[in-house]
């Protein structure tokens, strides 16, 4: 049973990949240029190519099973997305596993939500034997706050104060490896949550118990959010960032009734909490920082530990 994966070599690809591997998945990536890839000695084929290529894609599902289909939030998401959809109809795939994302339904004015739900509307509308996993706001996206935690001492991310149920990116590759590996996943969806509703001030308290330092919570200024993300990415990516917490605080983003049971089930274990998260990512800024870690480190320990 092979398996294609693409969206390899990003944060949550490349987990997924891993988690495959462990379990001793056949897999084959696809990456646009070939030093992108994986090891081989770890077992993995490559194909290079684009999903923008219909071509390529095609040849790279030449004797595979099954899809992760993974893309990048692009202004061509939607193109992408249904090149693949179609040659895995096209070739009679066994299974597709799509990466969407929760509420999807909810945040149909949000770009890159609209073309993951296009994509999850034809999978179930025209016969590909699928599985739609549905992740929250990954934990770790906030490794990219280092500059701001451990400097001025902002933790900026708008998340309100009823807060999203942010999940961790080890759980999301788990449970994609665990529905492309056995069986009972086809036309089910997944929603991947954390156990906690993250907020904002809740995200700067616990910054602030592990480096030591106040830690503050801006607010939910989302003009000046937006204009701050242009500084670092193309304007269209970062209007849609910031319609993205516009609906969060609007609509919601906290787990469903029943959503935190199924995840457990399926992984084996409960959800990782965004705590842990934060305090390994602490120790691992650790010798870089000007200051201890592990006191409050270990006053952050759950109890039992």
């Amino acid at each position: 049973m092979k398996i294609l994966v693409t969206g390899s070599t990003g944060k949550v690809g490349s987990v997924v990949l891993q988690e495959l591997v462990k379990r001793g998945a056949d897999v084959r990536v696809l990456v646009r240029k070939k030093h992108d890839a994986a090891d081989d000695s770890a077992g993995v084929e490559v194909a290079v190519g684009d999903l923008l290529d219909p071509v390529s894609v095609e040849k790279a599902m030449d004797g595979v099973d099954k899809l992760y289909l993974l893309n990048a939030v692009v202004p061509d998401e939607l193109t992408q997305g249904l090149i693949a959809y179609g040659l895995a109809k096209k070739h009679k795939l066994k299974q597709v596993v799509y990466h969407s994302v929760f509420k999807v339904q909810a945040f149909q004015d949000v770009p890159h939500f609209a073309s993951k739900l296009a994509i999850e509307n034809a999978l179930k509308a025209y016969d590909v034997p699928y599985t739609i996993i549905r992740p929250n706001y990954f934990h770790q996206n906030d490794e990219s706050l280092k500059p701001l935690l451990t400097g001025p001492g902002i933790y900026p991310m708008p998340l309100g104060t009823t807060g999203i149920s942010s999940v961790d990116v080890r759980d999301i590759a788990e449970a994609t490896a665990i529905t492309l590996t056995t069986d009972g996943h086809l036309g089910k969806t997944y929603n991947l949550n954390g156990p906690d509703a993250l907020s904002g001030p809740m995200a700067a308290s616990i910054w602030s118990k592990l480096l030591g330092k106040e830690i503050k919570y801006p607010g939910e200024n989302l003009d000046g959010f937006e204009t701050q993300m242009r500084q670092k990415a193309p304007s269209w990516s970062a209007f849609d960032i910031r319609m993205m917490f516009q609906g969060y605080l609007e609509r919601g983003f906290v787990a469903e009734e029943g959503d935190l049971e199924t995840l457990t089930a399926l992984l084996g274990h409960p959800p990782r909490r965004y705590e842990d998260f934060a305090r390994e990512t602490a120790q691992k800024w650790e010798k870089e920082l000007p200051w201890p870690l592990n006191k409050v480190a270990a006053a952050l320990q759950p109890a039992g530990h």
